[in-house]
């Protein structure tokens, strides 16, 4: 943690209860000086011989700064402790919000200062601290779970491929090519996840150069790689035109990655193959203009998705419980979480929407150009 090695001077409250004791202090200073001279100057400075028990200006002075320099002194004593109190109650919102930052250094993100009263500016920067707080316990709970998550599915790959090689030095007889058939795969398997692992970082970092992009293009070009997986699968896959609707022209792109967005569209296709019937099913991917936006919907048949499931399809390492496990797609549950990820990079939202009659469709909104 870094710290700043500072010179302790005077606290907020003493400065603030000084400032607030030299205002009152000035002030009377001040007031008592005209009252003064408002009435002193109509008092002359000689003595006059028919009336001899009538002060001068002299002696109304020599009588009235003893009592004005007392006065001064009580309102310097009483704008000091009431400007201490005054300021002891002003700044404790903020002695609260410092002992909660200083929870949060050490770790600490579930407290919260829950300021009660009235919106001021100290309840609302403590409004705000608490909803960076929420937002920070949320990301680093997400990033222990992913991590966590991450080096299981990790691990699995490298303790197969320790197994293969033990049972092949035990049994030197073993089929050399099988085996090497089989480490292949793993390895494969391993070098998926870690690109995987490595896109949704950039993506979460939002580490890429914008351009505009097509969206359309993208979706034929995403799909047309996916093709021979949908042909050994039995799906049918279908890119519909663009469709210019309320007001919105064609032609229209959207700023961003060409080749985030991209792998955003091949991942819902992938998703929308792998999670298909076994034979007959049907994947179709549509992109509608808006005058503001543009939607890419992707919709596939397929079993029944329950929607209380939705909100954790997009979360890293969740598959879906109806999913086919095959040579074509291991699974390892980063699909919807890359997709949401790059498309809350691009400023857009991802929505999933279950069929009525099984299957899913689900609907990138971006922002156009």
């Amino acid at each position: 943690m870094l710290s700043v090695d500072r010179r302790r001077g005077l606290s907020a409250r003493l400065k603030l209860a000084l400032s607030y004791a030299a205002v009152v202090a000035a002030t009377g200073a001040v007031l008592l000086t005209v009252v003064g001279l408002f009435l002193l100057r109509y008092v002359p400075d000689v003595q006059i011989d028919a009336y001899p028990r009538v002060p001068n200006r002299g002696d109304l002075l020599r009588a009235f700064t003893p009592v004005a320099t007392w006065a001064l002194i009580g309102l310097l004593v009483v704008g000091l402790a009431g400007g201490w109190l005054l300021a002891g109650r002003m700044l404790s919102p903020l002695s609260r919000i410092g002992a909660a930052a200083q929870l949060a250094a050490q770790g600490s993100l579930s407290h919260r200062v829950a300021l009660p009263g009235a919106r001021d500016e100290f309840r609302d920067l403590a409004d705000v601290f608490d909803g960076m707080l929420a937002q920070l316990e949320a990301h680093v709970d997400e990033q222990r779970r992913f991590a966590a998550n991450a080096s299981h599915e990790l691990r699995t790959p490298l303790a197969i491929s320790q197994a293969l090689l033990e049972v092949a030095r035990n049994d030197p007889d073993r089929d050399a090519d099988a085996l090497i058939a089989r480490l292949y795969e793993v390895n494969a398997r391993a070098i998926e996840l870690t690109e995987a692992l490595l896109l949704l970082s950039r993506a979460e970092r939002r580490a890429f150069t914008r351009e505009d992009v097509d969206p359309a293009l993208a979706a034929e070009e995403a799909v047309e790689t996916l093709l021979p997986l949908a042909d050994r699968r039995g799906v049918a896959v279908e890119v519909g035109e663009t469709v210019p609707s309320a007001g919105g022209t064609g032609g229209g792109g959207v700023r961003g990655s060409a080749a985030l967005l991209q792998q955003l569209i091949a991942n819902l296709v992938h998703n929308a193959i792998v999670h298909n019937l076994a034979s007959g099913g049907r994947v179709a991917v549509r992109v509608h203009e808006y005058p503001e936006s543009v939607a890419l919907v992707v919709e596939n048949t397929g079993p029944i998705v329950p929607p209380e499931r939705l909100p954790s399809l997009v979360e890293p390492f969740q598959r879906g419980a109806e999913r086919t496990r095959s040579d074509d797609h291991a699974g390892a549950g980063l699909g919807l979480a890359i997709a949401e990820r790059i498309t809350q990079a691009h400023d857009g939202s991802l929505v999933l929407t279950p069929r009525p009659d099984g299957g899913l469709i689900v609907t990138v909104w971006l922002p156009r150009v």
